[in-house]
């Protein structure tokens, strides 16, 4: 199809699979925001949101860029209870293309960048010195001549910059919820200023077996705030009680917790770190590696693999499909109960207005004893009254509105 003859179709289905939660199995993980993955994430989304307020700032508009490519590579630390300092440093490189001169007016790409990664790990780590511990660079390069071809042709609505997809779905199950809700817990303002030695990289890991849940939880512990192995095995049993205790306000059911499952008591040998991240002693981060756009890796769900941080908030379809599905789904189960389960996924092709998918299809699982007939001309509705209004995405995305990661 060529640029202009509108989308196919919007196709609503009864879904013809089980919905997550109650599939007899389901694992869901979440990288929190400290994990190396996730820190990437967060820098070249900021990157971009940066680069994007610049371009609006002076120029009225988006220009074209795709920040989201680049390396944490991590350094190497000392840490014993009671103390500890990185030996060598961090380092994170920002890669991707993003226009550098408009309209006779150079723009400093490269500062705006470095500058948003600083902002970022000082809002979301606590224990890096950004002078001493971390070294950042770029390596961002003006977009093709094709691309920014592209992006340049738009007039109302912007075209595609690739050939891509996104899926969303809502409800959330309940080991999803469990899993989102517990790192955000534990990386709480109020809860660090309870249990400050619970560093930021914290990784959740949930099981679901029919109704039993477990969840297996890493956190960096901060050895500075963790003066002997005694204070740290103490702390770390109140923190699987403390998430014992918060698991079960979800779940209204018992939770198996486990913390830091690779320690030995009786050899001394503990989760711990000078920073609260596990970057600083050799583990690597990349963006788009851990958490899909709705902030979870959720392998018993169709989930698009796309590194949507740091993408384009106004044409690159990447990212904007993941979230308008998202939001189609989560707008469809909250209006109509009577849809237990809500699954979108679109499809562009490069060189389409934004507004014209080349297909988007959305799998309704009904509770029992409703008919997905009933619903599907109103969840239609929906779906094409979003689509009419796909500026309110791209905006809420410039502005960042939605999480990504």
């Amino acid at each position: 199809m060529q640029e202009g003859e509108g989308i196919v179709e919007i196709r609503v289905i009864e879904s013809a699979n089980t919905p997550a939660g109650e599939q007899p199995v389901e694992y869901v993980e979440r990288k929190g925001k400290g994990h190396p993955d996730t820190l990437m994430d967060g820098i070249v989304e900021a990157a971009s949101l940066a680069l994007s307020k610049y371009y609006l700032d002076y120029f009225g508009t988006v220009l074209h860029h795709n920040v989201d490519k680049g390396l944490l590579v991590g350094g190497e630390a000392e840490a014993v209870f009671g103390n500890g300092k990185i030996t060598k440093q961090i380092e994170i490189i920002i890669a991707g293309r993003a226009t550098d001169n408009y309209q006779k007016e150079k723009i400093p790409v490269d500062e705006l960048c470095v500058r948003a990664a600083k902002d970022y790990l000082r809002a979301n780590t606590r224990f890096l010195d950004l002078d001493e511990d971390v070294k950042i660079s770029t390596k961002i390069l003006k977009g093709s001549e094709s691309l920014s071809k592209i992006f340049s042709r738009s007039v109302d609505v912007q075209l595609a910059n690739d050939t891509s997809f996104g899926i969303g779905y809502a409800p959330l199950s309940v080991a999803e919820g469990l899993t989102l809700e517990i790192e955000r817990f534990l990386n709480s303002y109020e809860y660090k200023s309870r249990m400050p030695a619970v560093g930021e990289d914290i990784k959740v890991f949930c099981i679901r077996e029919n109704s039993r849940l477990s969840l297996n939880v890493a956190a960096a512990f901060v050895a500075q705030l963790a003066k002997s192995k005694e204070e740290y095995f103490s702390t770390k049993e109140k923190v699987a009680e403390d998430i014992a205790a918060f698991a079960k306000g979800i779940a209204k059911s018992d939770v198996e917790v486990v913390v830091n499952s690779g320690d030995s008591e009786e050899r001394g040998e503990a989760y711990i770190t000078k920073s609260g991240l596990s970057c600083e002693s050799g583990d690597d981060g990349q963006p788009g590696r851990g958490n899909r756009a709705n902030g979870l890796i959720t392998p018993f769900r169709q989930m698009s693999m796309e590194a949507v941080a740091g993408k384009n908030p106004a044409s690159h379809t990447g990212k904007i499909y993941n979230v308008l599905a998202r939001e189609i789904a989560t707008e469809a189960v909250t209006l109509y109960p009577q849809i237990k389960e809500c699954t979108v996924t679109i499809a562009s092709y490069i060189g389409r207005r934004i507004d014209e998918p080349r297909d988007m299809t959305i799998a309704l699982a009904m509770q029992k004893g409703e008919r997905a007939d009933a619903v599907k001309s109103k969840v239609r509705d929906i779906a094409d009254d979003m689509l009419t209004n796909i500026g309110y995405i791209t905006r809420g995305l410039a502005d960042g509105k939605y999480t990504v990661f």
